[in-house]
């Protein structure tokens, strides 16, 4: 009896060991619990061993661990694998790689998703933010000028009074800020050192102008507003380490400029890029692409451009519905750019739709090649039931359909009235369907009424079968969750192929 109690101990503290790599707590279904219970705050990475991001992240997320540790701080940082530890990425719906979410006070059931830059510096930053006061306390001028030496932005308030409403407005305004740190001060010294006279607030950043001075009513709404239009550079480069303060911020409407660092005329065209960019803080924001970095070329396919039409500029709205936009001019000057924006803020422009040009032989094969100039003959032609995939090249799970999709063509390629057919969404968009993940199916019945039904079914020969011969009203079980998400983070995710193709259920976005 008492060596099975031993064995039986022995069991359950290994299964409730929790190792470390490089300050890094190593994760697992079998450990995580007590993880938690042992370190109430952690921010835990989940990822993939073959991801290209969670490469790159791994070096500045163990630092950061390591900074912490240093610091005697309670916060930890820790990693699960993913692709090992399968039931504990389903439970927090991990989609992508990395995921990264904060567990606070030991509370498991509704972790915080991570919204800060993947530098060490920003990691800390984050934590220290959702773990600390929102507002720090500035004693001082050494510390005021510490806490802005220390941070790329920093809020500070200037209120002699804690109690005004101005003061508590600040606080409010800090409390929903995750990635900005925010202190108050009521010393004269720090007052005079930085020439503020009255009660006031000024955002302090290592960039542009090097400071803003807010100007206005004091109320939580328009200190945000204020944060939020300064916070940023007038024009961010996009990279790996900036795409989550690009695509986590509230500004949802882009400009970006595709151009070569290496370009003769790359200053002017920058100074011109950064002149328009003056007129719209807080409602457009401005982005820099070089079109020579291989990990961007992604990007350029997702507007439709190659190297050699570069440079070139596009707008884009991240809101429910992904917008593109083009200007009619090539022209790269600050009154262009100007004009172009000013028409969009005013709803004046049309969107872009890119569309390949027709193939000679699009209707020689049993699968019918559409483009967005011949969708509308084909799909809505009234005597036609047409089945179509909506696909990209890149797609893993595409090329998975493909075999399939190509069976179910050749039984129907004889039918009067049945057409199966595909088209390349990176490269074709059109008005009437909004293409969200790869691949989308749907069907687009005969008839006048200019009907899409979705198809939900399972992808086999037999499920799609079933699907036509009831006229798209049967299919199989609902698809399981196993699509290439199409989102913003399209944009922020440009890893190698292999990892979009990774025969692993998750994925890692485009």
């Amino acid at each position: 009896m008492l060596k099975f109690l031993l064995i039986c101990t022995l069991a359950v503290a290994s299964r409730a060991e929790v190792g470390e790599e490089e300050d890094v707590l190593v994760l697992k279904k079998s450990n995580f619990e007590e993880a938690l219970k042992a370190h109430p705050n952690i921010l835990v990475e989940f990822y993939a061993p073959w991801c290209g991001h969670c490469k790159a992240l791994a070096p500045e997320f163990a630092k950061a661990a390591g900074m912490l540790k240093a610091e005697g701080s309670e916060v930890r940082l820790g990693k699960v694998d993913a692709t090992e530890e399968t039931e504990l990425a389903q439970e927090y719906g991990v989609r992508g790689y990395p995921t990264i979410k904060f567990f606070k006070g030991g509370e498991k059931e509704s972790p915080k998703e991570y919204s800060a830059g993947r530098q060490a510096d920003d990691i800390v930053a984050w934590l220290k933010k959702r773990t600390g006061p929102a507002v720090a306390s500035v004693a001082g001028v050494t510390e005021a000028e510490s806490l802005i030496a220390d941070n790329e932005v920093a809020v500070i308030g200037f209120f002699k009074d804690a109690d005004s409403e101005g003061a508590k407005a600040f606080e409010k305004a800090a409390e929903t800020t995750d990635d900005v740190p925010f202190a108050v001060t009521a010393d004269d010294a720090v007052f005079a050192k930085f020439e503020v006279s009255k009660d006031s607030v000024v955002l302090f950043k290592k960039f542009d102008e090097g400071r803003n001075t807010f100007d206005g009513e004091l109320t939580k709404e328009n200190l945000l507003a204020f944060v939020k239009a300064n916070q940023l550079p007038l024009v961010i480069e996009f990279t790996e380490q900036t795409a989550p303060k690009i695509f986590g911020g509230e500004i949802k409407s882009h400009i970006l400029m595709f151009l070569p660092k290496t370009a003769k005329d790359f200053q002017d065209k920058m100074d011109q890029f950064k002149k328009a960019a003056e007129g719209f803080k807080g409602r457009i924001l401005f982005i820099f692409i070089d079109s020579d970095v291989d990990d961007n070329q992604r990007i350029l396919e997702f507007f439709g451009l190659k190297k050699e039409e570069c440079p070139a500029i596009r707008l884009i709205t991240l809101e429910d519905e992904m917008t593109k936009y083009r200007p009619e001019s090539d022209a790269i000057t600050a009154e262009s750019i100007i004009s172009f924006c000013k028409l969009f803020i005013e709803g004046k422009l049309k969107p872009h739709l890119m569309s390949q040009d027709i193939p000679e032989d699009w209707d020689k094969n049993p699968v019918r090649v559409l483009v967005g100039k011949n969708f509308e003959e084909v799909v809505f032609d009234s005597s036609k039931n047409v089945f179509v995939e909506f696909y990209a090249p890149w797609c893993g799970h595409c090329k998975q359909l493909t075999p399939i999709w190509e069976k179910l063509a050749e039984k129907y390629k004889d039918s009067a009235d049945i057409i199966v057919a595909k088209m390349d969404s990176t490269a074709n968009e059109i008005e009437a369907v909004k293409v969200h993940s790869f691949p989308t199916l749907k069907f687009f019945p005969a008839g006048e009424e200019r009907k899409v039904i979705d198809y939900n079914g399972e992808r086999t020969l037999e499920g799609f079968t079933k699907f036509l011969e009831s006229g798209g009203k049967e299919g199989g079980a609902p698809a399981g969750d196993e699509d290439d998400d199409l989102d913003t983070e399209d944009l922020e995710d440009v890893d190698d192929e292999k990892d979009l193709d990774s025969d692993d259920d998750e994925h890692d976005e485009l």
